[in-house]
């Protein structure tokens, strides 16, 4: 069963139509990059995939289910701007999602604040906009979900670090589970990705796995969006 699945899945806002008849399918144990220029649909389908948005067309699930309570504990879900109390303390949070989520794991957590560099007895408005993606990155990845919303993870953070959130990503999620990242960042993530679906204008343009794209068009996936996507 896959992890997440959409078919002719459709969203308008008012006379906009966000996404159109959208096919995706994301199996256990991949790593899948959502990829598209700004306003093609791709934040859309993240908040539909974790049951904040309703589909107007089609049909959504996460492993069988239709997008709801019981999903929710299925999935992590980053949104794509902090999105965190500010008068708490990271390590606060900590204890907060570790109250909130069974399958939290607050040991992962403390670590990946320490390599991080992240002041656990810090204030989140002390932070700065980089620190407070990597504490939500943390808090995040510390769970383990079925699933794994990722809305640029890695946008606001230095290249260093980013090198660094993509191996906790890899090494913080089983075989069972599954990553939808969203990025426009292609050449930092495209080393951890499985399978790319290229999406523009509210439409799926293409469904490759990044091996296919490497052998039958001869480029990297950074090169080859660069060439879909040209101005």
């Amino acid at each position: 069963m896959a992890n997440f699945e959409c078919r002719g899945l459709g969203k308008r806002f008012g006379q906009v139509q966000a996404l159109e008849s959208v096919d995706i399918t994301v199996q256990p144990g991949r790593v899948v990059g959502l990829l598209g220029p700004n306003g093609s649909g791709k934040t859309t389908l993240i908040k539909l995939a974790n049951g904040l948005l309703t589909p107007d067309d089609g049909v959504i699930s996460i492993c069988g289910s239709a997008p709801g309570p019981e999903t929710r504990a299925m999935v992590s879900y980053l949104p794509d701007r902090p999105m965190l109390p500010q008068w708490m303390r990271a390590q606060d949070l900590v204890k907060f999602y570790a109250d909130f989520y069974s399958d939290f794991d607050t040991q992962r957590a403390q670590d990946m604040l320490a390599r991080l560099g992240v002041p656990a007895d810090r204030r989140i408005k002390q932070m700065s906009k980089g620190t407070q993606e990597k504490v939500q990155l943390i808090l995040v990845m510390s769970r383990r979900a079925k699933l794994y919303l990722l809305d640029e993870p890695i946008g606001g953070v230095d290249p260093a670090t980013r090198d660094f959130i993509l191996a906790t990503i890899l090494n913080n999620f089983d075989g069972e589970a599954s990553i939808l990242i969203s990025t426009h960042l292609i050449s930092d993530v495209e080393k951890v990705l499985d399978d790319v679906v290229f999406i523009n204008n509210g439409r799926v343009l293409l469904t490759s796995s990044v091996d296919d794209i490497r052998e039958k068009n001869g480029m990297s996936v950074d090169a080859l969006f660069r060439e879909v996507f040209k101005c």
